[in-house]
């Protein structure tokens, strides 16, 4: 599976990154995280142990189906639907499209996180 380096930056910090990259100002490396959360408490929402127990799931039970996934969580759909269009955002899942129904597949089992604080 694949590993996603993730970011923390505030959404300041970051809207001057894009600009700074948008004016080619700023040339982001490669090894640089290309997912980005405000802060360390909305990275630990998404990867909740809800989430990562919801991950899990799929990678041991090959969900064919977003009901599939629903009787194996027991969560509710409105709910898991919400939070897989979420992880989908972040890059961590895909949702596939099959001849009837969404397939959730999971893109990344690893993260690899980094910030740091600069002297103002």
């Amino acid at each position: 599976m694949k590993t996603i380096a993730v970011g923390i930056m505030t959404k300041e910090e970051y809207k001057q990154r894009t600009i700074d990259i948008a004016k080619g100002l700023y040339v982001p490396k490669k090894h640089e995280p290309k997912v980005w959360f405000e802060s360390m408490k909305s990275m630990a929402q998404i990867l909740s142990n809800e989430n990562q127990a919801l991950l899990k799931t799929i990678l041991d039970k090959n969900p064919q189906s977003l009901k599939e996934l629903e009787e194996l969580t027991g969560r509710a759909k409105s709910n898991l639907s919400r939070t897989l269009k979420t992880l989908e955002r972040y890059g961590i899942v895909e949702l596939q499209k099959s001849k009837s129904a969404l397939v959730p597949k999971v893109k990344a089992t690893r993260f690899k996180v980094e910030f740091g604080f600069e002297a103002a």
